[in-house]
């Protein structure tokens, strides 16, 4: 953490809730200096909230924000795209006030607030994204993406805040605008404050700080050192947890013994007394020091494995917090040689736009992505290898056994729930089959009975998968749209576990190569 006097901005007890008033965390102590602090955690932990606090477009619950320096979140998209460059820029008001000063039309107001050397900056900063020479009255909507993004980079080197907040920067980005706000990242002489589930992005961190609902971990380093800490958490929580089971073993064993032992005792009392040869006072003594042994015996015992079962529950607890969900996805019956899809000199028209000629195959289990810039045509060829779309020239055979999973995992009903929508694409399984089919997606008892809007960007894709896989006859081509783009990192983890276990094959549009890398792609189409 950085000290106070280096902060450009410190965080005092800080909690965050939602406009509705649900909590998100609470008393948040943290400082932002001249580093570079990637923030993690679950959807819906409050990450974006805590960058909107730290730029003042938020109002604490409670605690406090201290500013020492200038503030500013990187803007990417804009509601009005019709805008000029120089407004998307942010500069539009102070170019109009040097553009009065230079006709005679100035004021003293104009002339105190004039900034001389913002024509300079503008001029650098559009040279460094190479836009040098671009019209500022040029509307925004006449730009590419990437262009886009080069704009917003721009913009953040303009006005060249103490402190810079990126919000998923690398969302929707092709590699190119990856590689820019990476390098917007690293050239930055100020600090950066990054919320993001890129872990390419993240491995550059000077820190990690991970949003939980009970507080704050902070791991120095980038994702890889978060990686490591986090994992060796894991493997302690389940060395504890195997202790914690042995050593209750271990007492119900004692206690077993223990009674055995009593109970051989007491066996050879009895027949001592049936013999006659004791007195009846000396028999009823034994009788009841018997009795008494065995009550104090009795409350021992059940205190010895009453505590040896609450630290098992503690630590089994703890493993659970850890460690997360696993879903094993159901086998597909793929064999190696089975042709799933062919496109062969497949053209796709998209208004005036043609795309292609595209040559695809898929065979047995491969995986395969589909790479390229934005607008390149990915997912209109996901289109042409589910039959959504037909090409204008060229033939395309496909499989009866693919099923596509979008970003927004489309092919659910968002006002139903999981099990309604499972049993709409399934019909023909029984409520008890479906139910136990969800149950393998880890969607168990009420979970099932969820409504599928209501679900985190992890569980919607866990759903679907769920949907989509849990047929009499599962799909064994399973098509891929930008998975991993409203997930949280944890979700992602899972999804990459499952990819890996399963045996069917996978076309992949994605561009997080950490993704493709975990899953096991062994082939790059390029478009």
């Amino acid at each position: 953490m950085s000290s106070p006097k280096s902060a450009v901005v410190t965080l005092d007890s800080l909690s965050l809730s939602t406009p509705d008033g649900r909590p998100l965390f609470h008393d948040l102590t943290l400082a932002f200096g001249r580093q570079r602090t990637g923030i993690v955690g679950r959807n819906g932990c409050g990450k974006s909230t805590l960058l909107h606090a730290i730029d003042g477009s938020v109002e604490p619950a409670a605690g406090s924000i201290a500013r020492h320096g200038s503030v500013a979140l990187l803007r990417q998209d804009w509601a009005d795209a019709s805008i000029p460059l120089a407004e998307a820029l942010g500069v539009g008001d102070a170019l109009a006030r040097l553009q009065r000063i230079e006709t005679g039309a100035g004021d003293e107001a104009d002339l105190a607030e004039a900034d001389w050397t913002l024509e300079a900056r503008i001029d650098a900063a559009l040279a460094d994204v190479g836009m040098a020479e671009i019209d500022l009255d040029r509307p925004l909507t006449s730009l590419s993406g990437g262009q886009r993004t080069r704009v917003a980079i721009a913009r953040a080197v303009i006005a060249a805040p103490d402190l810079l907040l990126l919000d998923e920067p690398t969302n929707n980005l092709d590699a190119d605008g990856r590689a820019a706000i990476a390098g917007l990242i690293a050239g930055w002489k100020g600090g950066v404050v990054v919320a993001s589930h890129d872990r390419a992005l993240l491995e550059g961190m000077d820190r990690i700080a991970e949003l939980t609902p009970i507080g704050c971990r902070l791991v120095a380093g980038g994702w890889s050192d978060f990686v490591a800490v986090r994992d060796a958490e894991r493997a302690a929580a389940a060395t504890e947890l195997d202790r914690a089971e042995g050593a209750l073993r271990q007492t119900e064993r004692a206690v077993q013994d223990q009674r055995e032992r009593k109970a051989r005792r007491d066996k050879a009392g009895r027949a001592y007394g049936k013999s006659g040869s004791a007195p009846r006072i000396v028999v009823g003594a034994m009788k009841g020091r018997a009795e008494n042994t065995a009550a104090r015996l009795g409350q021992v015992a059940d205190r010895m494995i009453g505590d040896a079962e609450a630290e098992r529950a503690t630590a089994r607890a703890k493993v659970e917090v850890v460690t997360p969900l696993s879903i094993d996805l159901p086998p597909s019956g793929l064999s190696s040689s089975r042709e799933l899809l062919r496109i062969e000199g497949a053209v796709i028209a998209r208004g005036e736009r043609r795309i292609g000629p595209v040559e695809l195959s898929v065979r047995g289990p491969e995986r395969v992505a589909l790479s390229g810039p934005n607008g390149a045509g990915k997912t209109s060829v996901l289109a042409l290898a589910t039959g959504a779309l037909d090409p204008v020239a060229g033939s395309v055979w496909r499989s009866d056994r693919i099923a596509l999973l979008d970003q927004h995992v489309g092919l659910l009903d968002p006002g139903a729930t999981i099990l309604a929508n499972l049993r709409a694409l399934a019909p023909d399984l029984s409520d008890n089959e479906a139910r136990a089919a969800l149950a393998r997606f880890a969607f168990r008892n009420q979970a099932a009975e969820r409504v599928v809007g209501t679900l985190s960007g992890g569980e919607r894709l866990r759903a679907g998968l769920a949907c989509v896989l849990s047929a009499a006859r599962p799909p064994q081509l399973l098509l891929l749209d930008e998975p991993t783009n409203h997930l949280d990192l944890d979700s992602i983890e899972v999804l990459e576990a499952a990819l890996r276990g399963y045996d069917g094959a996978l076309l992949v549009v994605s561009h997080d190569r950490s993704f493709l890398d975990a899953i096991g792609v062994e082939r790059e189409v390029s478009l």
